[in-house]
């Protein structure tokens, strides 16, 4: 079993930075792959970035590709989310997801409870 924790959102101006922490307890963290999703008003959930833990490939939406970067770290036992150049269109709840196999789809087997990112026009 393991537990998502997120933290670091917030209110942001248009152009600013936020980097969302979400920290894990587990007993084999460093086998799952880990996804950061969002959701905002009115819409479905969707698929923000992922780092794959066999080779440590990471993955971006088309939408944060340039804008956001994705890392972890096993020792800490935390993957972490840099949003640089946010955009009021990023505005939603963000959720750090882990599963051993899924990548990019969001039925992924472990959930935070989300943080709100909020950015001003």
């Amino acid at each position: 079993q393991v537990q998502l924790v997120e933290s670091g959102g917030g209110l942001v101006q248009a152009g600013g930075s936020l980097r969302l922490s979400c920290a894990a307890t587990g007993r084999t963290f460093s086998s799952y792959n880990m996804g950061w999703f969002r959701q905002a008003p009115g819409k479905e959930r969707e698929f923000v970035a992922a780092i794959r833990w066999s080779d440590g490939r990471i993955y971006y939406a088309d939408s944060v590709k340039g804008r956001f970067t994705v890392s972890r770290d096993n020792v800490k036992n935390t993957v972490y989310l840099q949003m640089n150049s946010l955009k009021p269109e990023d505005t939603a709840v963000y959720y750090c997801a882990a599963d051993r196999l899924n990548l990019l789809r969001v039925d992924y087997a472990y959930w935070g409870q989300g943080t709100q990112v909020t950015v001003s026009s």
